[in-house]
């Protein structure tokens, strides 16, 4: 059985997804990017200004789904620049610093609506 997830308080889906599938005690995340949900438009900023929307994006849909970043058990980071890997895992380690999930993190030669970066995620429900 799975139940879609969706909530106000993260940016619409852009496509035929969902922003999260809770299925079987787990929570399946779909890839956030950088858009302030109350506006549409992405945060100003860089990198960190970028991942840290991403996060308080991703922790919107996990919170609706009844779980939350505490939860997650692994996430899969998409760069566009891998250069930025620093800048960005400074600002997810400020999210995730107990009991980090496990990660892999890509470079992707371009992201939904050319955003820096790119966050899904797999958590407890």
């Amino acid at each position: 059985m799975k139940q879609i997830i969706q909530t106000e308080r993260a940016p619409k889906a852009i496509g035929p997804y969902s922003q999260a599938i809770k299925s079987n005690g787990f929570v399946f995340a779909s890839g956030q990017i950088p858009i302030i949900p109350e506006t549409g438009e992405f945060v100003a900023g860089g990198i960190s200004e970028q991942t840290e929307q991403v996060l308080k994006n991703l922790s919107q849909v996990l919170e609706a789904a009844g779980s939350g970043l505490n939860r997650v058990v692994k996430t899969t980071v998409f760069l566009a620049d891998m250069e930025e890997f620093a800048a960005m895992n400074e600002v997810y380690g400020k999210f995730f610093s107990d009991e980090p999930p496990a990660r892999a993190t890509v470079e992707a030669s371009r992201l939904p609506r050319d955003a820096r970066v790119e966050i899904e995620a797999i958590a407890l429900s």
